[in-house]
């Protein structure tokens, strides 16, 4: 029998949507206002999964704290309150889309996690819109 426990976690990041081999114009027509060259933020909301089995010795599946500290030390403070496309350094060549940072996300948490578990990340952009990534 495999469960999954939830970790909630938030930061606030500004982004532009862009390829920088498109105008302005083409910029504007495919991201909308979300390709502002001034950027835009966001209040993302993030939900970490991690499933596995429950250890018998301990009654948890992991201990929260690790994995509270994780997304602290991992997302958190790389994240919030920058501009993903200056300041983090895995959007510099890659477009910081809710998609993208989703498996940005996972991808920092699948080196720190033993690999017995298996990690659904769940971002917020905004209440209405959000991914959820599995690998």
């Amino acid at each position: 029998m495999s469960l999954t426990v939830y970790r909630k976690a938030h930061f606030n990041a500004a982004h532009r949507l862009f390829k920088k081999e498109w105008s302005d114009a083409k910029n504007f027509e495919i991201f909308g206002k979300c390709s502002n060259p001034l950027y835009h933020g966001h209040n993302y909301e993030l939900e970490v999964g991690v499933t596995g089995e429950i250890d018998a010795e301990t009654g948890f599946l992991i201990d929260l704290k690790i994995l509270k500290d994780l997304i602290e030390t991992e997302i958190e403070i790389p994240f919030d309150h920058k501009n993903l496309n200056k300041e983090v350094p895995e959007f510099e060549h890659l477009n910081p889309t809710v998609e993208n940072i989703a498996k940005v996300i996972y991808d920092k948490l699948r080196k720190k996690l033993d690999s017995k578990y298996e990690i659904t990340i769940k971002l917020y952009e905004t209440p209405r819109n959000f991914v959820v990534y599995t690998a």
